[in-house]
């Protein structure tokens, strides 16, 4: 059977919002943490003892012993990411041409774990009070959710479009739709917001 999902266009913003899927929303998804695909990966060892100490200070032994620090080639526009799963902070090798940004994007990744670890099992919204309040305990009060770094953006032409059949909203994709996805609007109007294979998206242009 596959997998149910509904999606919903933000229009003038560079992502689709509102995907929803009817099975389960991780916790760790909740908490900002991402998985970019850890390949051609190098593992910094100085940075990784440097974050594993700022840990133990705060109480965080736990996932200070696991925790790898890496610089990742597959990052292009962002700073760092942080895998609470993985207990892995990968950052963008492009931070060595601004040797003062290493250390705070470091501590701002490390936020995103610390936060997680706290919180336990409980859902935290990924720049939210846990983590504004673990930056401040890791020395970076007051700190931005997103870099200002002049890292190059990278576009990605939107090729297959597809609409839904009853509204008529239109939804740009960059790869083509596997699974049954139908237009979450539609589905919260006329069904509670379940899935509703009357509004399932038709793809309109390739």
């Amino acid at each position: 059977m596959p997998l149910l999902r509904q999606l919903e266009l933000a229009f003038g913003r560079t992502a689709i919002a509102g995907i929803a899927d009817p099975g389960r929303l991780s916790a760790a998804a909740d908490a900002g943490v991402t998985d970019p695909g850890y390949n051609d990966a190098e593992r910094h060892l100085n940075l990784e003892e440097t974050a594993r100490e700022l840990l133990r200070l705060l109480g965080a032994e736990l996932i200070a012993s696991q925790l790898r620090v890496e610089w990742n080639s597959r990052l292009k526009t962002a700073a760092g990411r942080a895998d609470y799963r993985r207990r892995l902070i990968a950052l963008n090798p492009l931070l060595r041409e601004y040797p003062a940004e290493i250390d705070r994007t470091l501590r701002h990744e490390l936020a995103h774990l610390l936060a997680q670890f706290r919180a336990g099992r409980r859902r935290i919204a990924p720049h939210g009070r846990e983590w504004q309040q673990a930056c401040r305990d890791l020395g970076i009060a007051g700190e931005k959710r997103c870099h200002d770094l002049p890292f190059p953006v990278r576009q990605r032409a939107r090729r297959f479009l597809y609409r839904c059949p009853n509204c008529g909203r239109a939804f740009p994709r960059v790869r083509r739709i596997r699974a049954a996805v139908a237009c979450l609007a539609c589905c919260r109007a006329y069904n509670g917001g379940k899935f509703d294979g009357r509004f399932r998206l038709v793809l309109t242009q390739i």
